[in-house]
């Protein structure tokens, strides 16, 4: 799908700040639970103020990618299929624009992990499929996910310009700046990613750090709001560290969710601060576009 055209761009002008809401959940073995409670908690978001509602990764069960179990691929749909129905309709009846992360079941032995923006008036204002797949211990994606083929996208909505990836795609420079240069104002991270039992007293406060001063950096570099939203809790062998959090362009933290409980973080994001931080750091300006060819390579030899 793509972007909306210039006119549909002029029927939505940009606000100036927009309010976003991070739905941090612990999965459930119950899909119709899961789906329940992220339809609740949109709608609680939506009355305390939200205009933009981030779901986790895969919110819709717990996380398939533990074990290589054929079994799971029963857990995907078709897009649109009645989890991404039942994600519109909610978008439409409270008015906001939803980011939902879908098990995709694109075609038979064909599946991918796939983020949707559905607008505030329920249609679909893009779709991304996750580019980079990964192959960890717990973290079996690769059995389970073919590599998106839309690239890195934004998409125009009521209330702003918004670009997605997905989790593993957030260690990437690459995908975000790619996504910034598609004019995306915040970056939505749909994630699941904690800590193995035998890593976490050793290597547990260092892994998180990283992981959030690396999109934070993201945010910096590309003059833009990055947005995470984590699981929570145990699941499987997993303990998702949850901590989900906002960054605005200057990477300062604007608020980060605890890393044990389940909550919805509700944050003002100042869109018109974007183009003040970005004349002030001229990152984009000074970009040597002549002299990156060599980024397309794996490696120099």
């Amino acid at each position: 799908m793509n972007a909306m055209t210039s006119s549909n761009q002029d029927q939505h002008p940009a606000p100036s700040t927009v309010a976003v809401a991070l739905v941090q959940m612990t999965g459930h073995a119950s899909k119709q639970r899961n789906v329940e409670t992220a339809l609740a908690r949109i709608g609680e978001a939506a009355a305390a103020g939200a205009q933009i509602v981030c779901l986790q990764e895969l919110f819709a069960g717990q996380y398939p990618c533990q074990t290589e179990d054929h079994r799971r691929f029963e857990e995907a749909e078709p897009i649109p299929g009645p989890t991404s129905q039942a994600l519109s309709e909610a978008a439409r009846r409270h008015g906001v624009v939803v980011v939902g992360s879908l098990f995709e079941r694109r075609a038979p032995g064909l599946y991918h992990n796939t983020a949707v923006v559905f607008d505030a008036d329920g249609s679909t204002a893009g779709m991304y499929r996750k580019m980079h797949i990964p192959d960890d211990p717990l973290y079996y994606e690769k059995f389970y996910f073919t590599p998106g083929d839309l690239g890195f996208r934004a998409f125009d909505t009521r209330f702003g310009r918004l670009g997605v990836c997905v989790c593993w795609d957030q260690w990437y420079p690459e995908a975000a700046r790619l996504t910034a240069l598609a004019g995306a104002q915040i970056i939505f991270y749909p994630t699941a990613i904690g800590w193995l039992p035998d890593e976490k007293a050793e290597y547990g406060a260092s892994q998180h750090s990283a992981w959030e001063t690396m999109m934070r950096s993201h945010a910096i570099a590309n003059g833009v709001f990055v947005v995470a939203t984590n699981r929570t809790g145990p699941e499987g062998q997993l303990e998702f560290w949850g901590a989900s959090f906002v960054s605005d362009p200057n990477g300062n933290l604007l608020a980060r969710a605890t890393h044990d409980k389940e909550e919805t973080l509700l944050v003002e994001c100042q869109l018109d601060k974007i183009d003040f931080v970005r004349t002030h750091w001229p990152f984009l300006r000074d970009r040597r576009i002549d002299a990156y060819a060599d980024l397309t390579k794996r490696y120099l030899d």
